[in-house]
């Protein structure tokens, strides 16, 4: 039988929670360490306006240091293409040098497991229009768009500033801008740090040569001593036969090596919403107090699951059945979320992760699933999956869900035009944006029900179509790339930057989380909270079915973006196997890879060579 076939699989190659970082968070004295060594290299800089954050590893902020508190400076938004001002965050000039600075920390933290270090430099290098940055004639980076996730205005992040559960909320998403990096501490993933010294929220336009970044060059600096193992740096791990950027400097370029400077403690700034004034330790990843535990109540054979922990160890997403009208409509049942969860889960396991060392790892990712109103049905991680996926899967299953509805045509079409910043920033009507895939597409897009997977809509939101096409006209959910950058991608930013700008002072989102812009007097009230913690663009989902009927969105998010398609397609699909309820994958005549836009096949899922690390099984997903 499939179940005891897959069993038996999972006993042979997977990995189970050793509880060796259970023992592992950042001290008090690791954060003045830490803090110390970026002082006197700031200072060495004559870096006067240097911010240093750091956080631990599911993004509680352990302080916020300004070397001259009583005159933090502005900052300026820039992609560095001379983009002007009224196009998305380009150009804006904002007091929020401290928010800048956490942003990058958790950049560093969240992106970053025990098989795999990644910094806001490698960020950088994986959401431009090509990857890598500056090589025309190749496709988007791997993880194009992922800049606006871990948003201030999720339902599923945590917010305050007390120190507790995690995942916390990140001020701007995740940064791009070189100067974040992760802390370790006996091989294990702690926390962050983040440097704004230059004035300029930004990125690296370029992989082909080498910069001397300040921002980057006390990082450095902060890091020692709390440095990844060498083999699972960026610069180790390979995507697309290309490698990863970890930073352009190591500790040789540095001007303070190996010293420390005096610090004030009182330059511990206070960040509203996210940190008091003063410095603390960090909570301990797998403990009751992170948010992240081993679950009680999810089981996979031979196997540990982590869950989303309330604080008192209760399950916080345990699988539940779909809510009205969900339910009505023929949604979900509990036992059907369950087997869901713990069939994408046992692919997860026998995957093999394409961006971890060491080579032969099993993937480790995040699995959420939703129905059809984009109510939270179920949580769950593999025990090393990075941070940033908790919040990303859930953003791909919802995106999933709401783009396979034939209502989201007419709901998008409903939000107005929104004058955020008096003279300077629009946000356009989104009716701009159905009405550019109806004319691109056909004029029954996103009204007809074709079901869409995560990587049917990125297809649709680049700035070049077909992507990768330097010089060709945008996808329609994109902006011309005159004005196109990571800090203004179209639809994606559109539907959630007021969201990020009303949070900016530290305020906590409204109890439906991101609720996109006001409609219209036709239709009052808020965004319906199908989007809630905003929508992804690169893949790992897809739309759950009963039969014809739309009734969910399963999104994972961790150690390859092929490996999330075929987690949550074939996890699915072994799940309606397994069910025999009809529930499953959108019948193939109805996804979106039978549309031709522009003589190019939209595509739905892209399931990897090789992908498992106990069989020789080639083309998994055909046929499904």
């Amino acid at each position: 039988m499939l179940r005891d076939s897959l069993t038996a699989a999972i006993s042979a190659v997977c990995l189970t929670w050793s509880g060796a970082s259970l023992s592992q968070s950042l001290s008090i004295a690791d954060v003045d360490q830490i803090v110390s060594q970026a002082v006197a290299e700031a200072s060495a800089h004559v870096a006067d306006d240097a911010v240093i954050a750091v956080v631990d590893r599911v993004g509680n902020v352990l302080g916020v240091y300004a070397m001259d508190p009583s005159a933090v400076p502005d900052l300026t938004i820039s992609s560095g293409r001379g983009i002007p001002v009224g196009n998305g965050l380009e150009n804006l000039n904002l007091p929020i040098t401290p928010l800048a600075a956490i942003t990058k920390a958790v950049t560093g933290a969240y992106l970053s497991s025990s098989g795999n270090a990644f910094t806001s430099r490698t960020a950088s290098q994986i959401v431009q229009e090509n990857f890598n940055p500056g090589e025309f004639g190749q496709p988007g980076g791997p993880l194009f768009g992922v800049q606006f996730s871990q948003l201030p205005c999720s339902d599923m992040l945590r917010f305050g500033d007390g120190l507790g559960g995690g995942p916390r909320r990140s001020p701007l998403g995740l940064s791009a801008d070189p100067g974040g990096l992760p802390l370790y501490k006996d091989g294990q993933v702690v926390g962050g740090v983040g440097v704004l010294a230059d004035g300029v929220y930004g990125l690296d336009l370029s992989v082909a040569d080498f910069d001397r970044d300040l921002d980057e060059m006390i990082a450095v600096a902060a890091q020692q001593g709390f440095e990844p193992p060498e083999d699972i740096k960026g610069h180790r791990i390979a995507v697309e036969g290309k490698l990863l950027r970890y930073a352009d400097i190591d500790s040789r370029f540095l001007q303070a090596r190996g010293t420390s400077a005096a610090i004030d403690t009182t330059n511990f700034i206070a960040v509203p919403g996210y940190t008091p004034a003063g410095r603390r330790a960090g909570v301990t990843y797998g403990s009751n107090e992170s948010g992240i535990t081993l679950s009680k109540d999810i089981s996979v054979p031979g196997a540990d699951v982590f869950v989303l922990s309330d604080g008192s160890g209760k399950n916080r997403y345990a699988p539940r059945g779909s809510l009205a009208p969900s339910l009505a409509a023929g949604g979900m049942t509990a036992d059907e979320v369950r087997i869901i969860l713990t069939q994408a889960l046992t692919v997860a396991f026998r995957a093999r992760a394409q961006i971890r060392r060491p080579l032969g790892s099993h993937a480790q990712v995040s699995v959420s699933i939703v129905d059809a109103e984009a109510n939270i049905l179920a949580f769950a991680r593999t025990p090393d999956a990075p941070i940033f996926g908790t919040d990303v899967s859930l953003q791909k299953a919802r995106t999933a869900a709401f783009a396979s509805r034939s209502t989201t045509a007419a709901e998008l079409a409903s939000l107005d035009a929104v004058e955020l910043i008096p003279d300077v920033l629009t946000i356009p009507a989104i009716s701009t944006y159905v009405n550019a895939v109806q004319t691109f597409v056909g004029p029954s897009a996103l009204a007809d029900g074709t079901a869409f997977a995560d990587r049917s809509g990125g297809n649709l939101s680049r700035p070049f179509y077909p992507d990768g096409i330097n010089g060709n006209a945008n996808g329609p959910f994109s902006v011309p790339f005159e004005v196109w950058s990571p800090f203004n991608v179209g639809l994606q930013l559109d539907l959630i930057l007021p969201d990020i700008v009303a949070r900016l002072d530290g305020t906590p989102p409204p109890p439906q989380g991101c609720t996109a812009l006001p409609q219209s007097a036709a239709a009052p009230g808020p965004m319906p909270t199908r989007l809630a913690n905003g929508l992804q663009i690169f893949p790992g989902s897809v739309p759950v079915y009963r039969g014809e009927t739309l009734v969910g969105g399963i999104g994972v998010s961790g150690d390859g973006i092929d490996q999330d398609d075929m987690i949550s397609f074939l996890g699915l699909h072994n799940a309606g196997e397994i069910l025999k309820t009809g529930v499953g994958n959108a019948p193939p005549e109805l996804r979106a890879d039978n549309l031709v836009v522009g003589g190019v096949n939209l595509r739905f899922v892209n399931c990897p060579f090789s992908p498992f690390l106990d069989s020789r099984e080639q083309g998994v997903c055909a046929g499904k």
